[in-house]
């Protein structure tokens, strides 16, 4: 199965707001699960060519673990959900969701990821002060790429 048909499945997922989908084709298996309540709603794209399951997603490199931990502990990131674009602001030459010093709540949109031509908003999920923003207009991001570093008021 390709990356283009793991695609058209989540896209699927979505347009019928499915928590789960399992699908097995000539002997491989792709399993797509969407988050709890309490967790991002992403999907974890699992492929298996029947003697374990590998994960997508990359693991974080060996440069992000140093830096995370010489953050004080009041300081979080926001993630990106999936793997797309990152935007900014709602639309070319509107102001950004969010810039550096910002103070934002939970349900602040903080950006857009697009991905296959959907554009998905992302909340911070978390109530703080915007310390940076890692990621540029127009850049692509991976799946669980740190995008936000948000100092928690709570």
């Amino acid at each position: 199965m390709d990356l283009e048909a793991i695609k058209r499945l989540l896209t699927l997922m979505t347009e019928n707001d499915l928590v789960e989908l399992e699908l097995e084709e000539e002997g491989k298996k792709v399993r797509l699960r969407k988050g709890g309540d309490h967790a991002p709603v992403a999907p974890h794209v699992l492929v298996s060519s029947g003697n374990g399951a590998m994960p997508v997603a990359p693991a974080p490199t060996a440069a992000e673990a140093p830096a995370a931990a010489k953050r004080p502990a009041n300081v979080v990131e926001i993630r990106s959900p999936l793997v797309g674009t990152f935007y900014a602001a709602p639309k070319p030459g509107a102001d950004p969701f969010v810039n550096t010093g910002d103070v934002i709540g939970p349900d602040k949109v903080v950006c857009i990821v697009e991905a296959m031509k959907v554009m998905n908003e992302i909340k911070a999920e978390v109530a703080g002060k915007v310390v940076e923003v890692l990621a540029k207009n127009g850049q692509p991001v991976e799946y669980n790429e740190p995008l936000f570093l948000v100092e928690k008021t709570d």
